[in-house]
């Protein structure tokens, strides 16, 4: 069976596109793959954090993930910060991964801004950790986002680069997996932008705990343009916002963005908006209700988290106890 691995920062609300992105995906997984499951809270601290929030977004990322359909016996569940090989396994990374390659990484271009000087040296190293956590249960199977493909890109190479460097065969290349009709949803208020919890114009994003009146209300005020919607996919070319709100609908009833077309085509934004949100709320209010039920109860959380380091430990300290014999720590 094929192993799959993937993670998620501990910071700010989850969102419709961290779920049509990725958790949705991540729950159907579970059915066909050994899938291990991680909140990224070594990540987190590459930009400041204020310390009780941290520990606060874990709990709440976590029982997000347990609310969207992560099942904690069928996949491994844990924070990043528990098992210690993923930073033991970064430092090693680094000593294989090159400068030139991590000058490359366009995310932390756009991360640092105009501050590059100011920026954490965890910033810029942060696709090696990425790599680490990636290699560290020798996962075939990523699924990522199209803005983390190029970190992805970045991992096999590494992995690449150490089994040559080394001379065995420790590491496998893993694949990025990328599936739905909505792999990266954008800002209901920039079709160029892609939807972010930390954008600060919360009608941007519909958030998962966000009640049917208000997602009712941050649809309706969702920028679109003046004209109707087309017949076909073809016809949302240079229609950003547009094509957004068709592939939300495509993905929360489970379309094509054709067949949805097929029902709305020639149709104004005053049909088509009340049918989306009809949609989100279809999809959303079990999500919201089962995690407002599950946010508070901090001892069934960490019970999950703990449970779910021990199982994660169990399968990265073997692999990096067989890093440590290629590089030559041990016999």
């Amino acid at each position: 069976m094929s192993r799959v691995f993937s993670g998620i920062q501990p910071t700010g609300n989850l969102h419709l596109g961290n779920y049509l992105g990725a958790i949705r995906n991540w729950v159907t997984m579970q059915d066909a793959h050994e899938c291990i499951y991680c909140v990224v809270d070594l990540h987190a601290i590459t930009v400041a954090q204020d310390p009780a929030t941290l520990r606060q977004g874990i709990r709440e990322m976590t029982a997000a993930l347990l609310a969207s359909g992560i099942d904690p016996e069928r996949s491994i569940l844990f924070p990043q910060s528990r098992v210690r090989v993923h930073a033991e396994l970064a430092w090693v990374l680094m000593c294989t991964a090159r400068v030139g390659w991590l000058n490359r990484m366009t995310q932390f271009k756009e991360k640092s801004g105009k501050d590059r000087e100011g920026a954490s040296v965890g910033l810029y190293t942060y696709p090696v950790l990425q790599a680490a956590d990636i290699l560290a249960y020798k996962a075939t199977h990523v699924p990522v986002g199209d803005d983390q493909k190029q970190h992805l890109e970045l991992a096999r190479d590494i992995a690449a680069k150490f089994n040559t460097d080394m001379g065995v065969e420790l590491f496998p290349l893993p694949e990025p997996v990328i599936q739905g009709p909505a792999t990266r949803v954008m800002s209901l208020r920039d079709g160029s932008a892609k939807m972010s919890k930390s954008d600060p114009v919360d009608a941007a994003r519909i958030n998962m705990t966000d009640d049917a009146d208000t997602i009712a209300q941050k649809i309706k005020r969702a920028k679109t343009d003046a004209d109707a919607l087309p017949s076909e996919v073809a016809g949302l070319a240079g229609r950003p916002e547009a094509a957004n709100l068709v592939g939300m609908m495509a993905a929360l009833t489970d379309r094509s963005a054709d067949a949805v077309l097929q029902d709305f085509g020639g149709q104004g934004f005053g049909r088509f908006k009340p049918a989306l949100a009809d949609a989100m709320v279809t999809v959303l209010a079990p999500i919201s209700a089962r995690f407002n039920a599950l946010r508070g109860d901090h001892a069934a959380i960490d019970a999950v988290l703990e449970r779910g380091a021990e199982r994660a430990r169990a399968i990265a300290e073997p692999v990096l106890a067989e890093v440590h014999r290629a590089v030559g720590f041990t016999g």
